[in-house]
């Protein structure tokens, strides 16, 4: 096999990277770029078949343009907490494009082009606290994609005095965040609206690349209906995909009955991986291993469906028998905080939804595939306490 079509460690690596990080700028990681370089059209080529995906190389940075099948929560930018945060940062994108490279300018300059932009229903108000940290939030982040580069003076001050002053300098690659897309963007009325436009693009082995995107970028991919043709896919052509997985990435692919996902045999930082340290997860573990022993009623989908009050019992009971050996937060929270920040973990992981219109908690079958329990010996030590 030629240099070019081998798949080492380091090519899975340099594929990780890709999907992991916005971009890669070659003046931040001058030695991942060339990784990448070296690899260059064999990435290109598994990229574009397998994900329908463009990956820009740039004398300056090199990109790997990434579309979900459906978005998640966590693909927002997560320093953004509310809606503003978005249009401002939106706002200062369209400032930084329409100047040089090198250009310096100060921050009341582009606060007043940022206020003259914003397109909310109510002004931006530089006095009101709330619109200053939504402010400080976007351009921290614009600062941290190395879009714009502090040169004197801080930003965070500007949080707590509206006449702070610091001066900025535009980057080489502030104009190549934005992608590009099939339309003008004011064309597109909503979010749906550019990811059908998307689809336009793809209309060769539409539904490898769904599976493919789904795969990569879900926790787990549920059966959705008994007639469901991307987990259909899955599940017929799954000892390819599993090759392919297996050969481009460290991940493995497992495929059950109602749940498809991949899965990592070894620990790497590079990833966001479940379970992980924090102490909600020992929780989550317990509370897996404890509802698996109640054998509650399982529909065709592989769900569990049980009221708010009947979890809190359960954390509660869980709590209870395990409780004295969960981080001091757990141990001293009451069931009913504890169940709701484990709602908001199922939700994040994908383990689980709460119907809208009847409040009704869904353990997914993904949860079911989660148990976790202390060894005999750290059990004796704490019954004895």
């Amino acid at each position: 096999m030629s240099e070019e079509g081998k798949v080492d460690e380091r090519m899975q690596d340099a594929l990780g990277i890709l999907f992991e990080q916005f971009w890669v700028l070659r003046t931040e990681q001058p030695v991942v770029y060339q990784k990448i370089r070296e690899r260059e059209h064999q990435l290109k080529r598994y990229v574009t078949e397998k994900f329908g995906f463009d990956m820009i190389v740039h004398q300056h940075f090199i990109k790997l343009e990434k579309l979900p099948v459906d978005p998640k929560p966590w693909m927002g930018i997560q320093a953004f907490t509310e809606p503003m945060d978005y249009a401002i940062f939106c706002c200062a994108l369209a400032f930084t494009e329409s100047k040089s490279v090198d250009e310096q300018f100060l921050l009341s300059h582009i606060t007043e082009d940022i206020q003259e932009m914003y397109p909310g229903d109510l002004p931006l108000d530089w006095t009101n606290y709330r619109h200053r940290r939504s402010l400080v939030r976007a351009l921290k982040q614009l600062n941290e994609l190395k879009l714009i580069r502090a040169v004197d003076g801080d930003v965070d001050l500007f949080a707590t005095n509206e006449t702070e002053e610091v001066l900025y300098e535009v980057s080489v690659h502030a104009r190549y965040f934005m992608r590009s897309y099939p339309e003008d963007l004011f064309n597109y009325e909503t979010m749906e609206d550019i990811l059908t436009s998307e689809w336009s693009r793809q209309k060769e082995d539409e539904r490898r690349k769904r599976v493919y995107r789904k795969l990569m970028f879900s926790p787990i991919v549920y059966r959705e209906s008994n007639d469901d043709p991307d987990f259909a896919y899955i599940r017929n052509l799954r000892n390819r995909l599993a090759d392919e997985f297996e050969k481009y990435t460290p991940f493995r692919l497992e495929v059950f009955k109602n749940a498809a996902m991949l899965v990592l045999p070894e620990q790497k930082q590079r990833y966001t991986l479940f379970p992980n340290q924090k102490g909600v997860t020992s929780v989550a573990l317990h509370v897996a291993d404890h509802i698996r022993k109640l054998n509650l009623s399982v529909n065709e989908m592989g769900e569990i469906r049980i009221t708010m009050l009947e979890f809190e019992r359960i954390v509660e009971a869980v709590q209870l028998e395990w409780g004295s050996g969960w981080a001091k937060q757990y141990r001293e929270d009451s069931p009913k905080k504890i169940a709701n920040e484990l709602v908001s973990f199922l939700l994040e992981w994908e383990f689980g939804y709460v119907e809208t219109h009847s409040g009704i908690l869904v353990i997914q079958s993904g949860f079911g595939r989660a148990t976790g329990y202390y060894p005999e010996k750290f059990v004796k030590e704490i019954m004895n306490q």
